[in-house]
């Protein structure tokens, strides 16, 4: 309730409320008493919140005797206080399931061995329509594997969109062939919408720390993405073309700046200078020979050389429309 009225004070009023394991549990308890909400998904909930005491064992003799302690569920570790194990058992969540009041959708996976699907079946006979169910197959309590949690959130998405009013999304101005249109998308910050040959939508950005929003990467991060994909792609073209047994590359890019006077290799001894940093890995039967010669083929990545290079950059003011 604070976590909704602290939103409802920053013009942010909570439509949606998703909740996890006991997450689920305490939105279903919550969704009532916030007016704004209109729509609730619970993942892998309880039915009925004091379940999860049954999981604690030992330990729910030290949280009463010592105030708190630190559990492990499902494979993570929490630290749980005694009013928390308090609230638990004086919480009864049928009524206000029937009460809900609210569209409701329930995810849960058949194969759960910490909040067994009879919850998931508790509750959605105890709410009324309009109601969901959807089953999560072989994900475990935790949706630890990355294609279980991405089909729940790709669920809850498309599920949400008939009970949220949510603004329609600007469409980005189209870029002609050959064109990167960069185009202001938060006068108030760096947010910027990118449109590549028209066809490629992205967004660029600055950490919050630069007054960003850090809705996407920063300058310098497209630029190092440039010159990794690009090394990556220059070093697969020469394995394939060889035929070298080569199963995967990877590429990590990190960009710095440093003084001219501690760079020995620099041909300028001014001000400073940009270091991006390539650590290739290659994957495969190769020998050593193989790799060394891989490794020196990265310096023929096209953005390697265009940034090794003195490039030149022409700037002029676009014909008012």
């Amino acid at each position: 309730m604070r976590a909704a009225r602290h939103l409802e004070g920053m013009g942010l009023t909570p439509s949606l409320l998703i909740g996890h394991s006991l997450g689920g549990a305490a939105v279903l308890k919550a969704a009532g008493e916030i007016a704004s909400a209109r729509a609730v998904v619970t993942i892998a909930a309880p039915s009925s919140p004091d379940h999860v005491l049954q999981h604690l064992g030992a330990d729910l003799e030290t949280i009463r005797q010592m105030g708190e302690a630190e559990v492990n569920l499902g494979g993570r570790s929490f630290t749980l206080t005694r009013q928390f194990v308090e609230d638990i058992e004086q919480s009864e969540l049928k009524a206000s399931i029937g009460n809900l009041r609210r569209a409701l959708l329930v995810l849960h996976g058949p194969r759960d061995e910490i909040v067994g699907i009879e919850n998931a079946s508790a509750i959605f006979l105890a709410a009324k329509h309009p109601k969901s169910f959807v089953t999560l197959d072989d994900a475990d309590h935790l949706l630890s594997e990355a294609g279980d949690a991405e089909y729940a959130a790709e669920v809850i998405a498309a599920w949400a969109q008939r009970y949220l009013d949510l603004p329609e999304e600007e469409k980005s101005v189209s870029a002609p062939e050959g064109v990167v249109r960069v185009s202001e998308a938060d006068p108030e910050g760096f947010r910027q919408d990118v449109v590549v040959d028209g066809r490629y939508q992205l967004s660029a950005d600055e950490p919050a720390d630069f007054g960003g929003t850090e809705t996407g990467p920063s300058p310098y991060q497209f630029l190092s993405t440039g010159l990794g994909a690009c090394t990556s792609m220059t070093i697969r073209m020469y394995a394939r073309r060889k035929g070298w047994p080569l199963t995967q590359v990877s590429v990590d890019v990190s960009h710095d700046k440093r003084h001219a006077e501690d760079c020995a290799d620099c041909e300028t001894r001014e001000g400073k200078i940009d270091v991006f940093t390539r650590v290739v890995r290659l994957e495969g039967d190769l020998s050593d020979e193989q790799r060394q010669r891989l490794l020196e083929i990265a310096d023929k990545c096209p953005v390697h050389r265009t940034l090794h290079a003195s490039s030149v950059i022409e700037t002029e003011l676009a014909d008012e429309a």
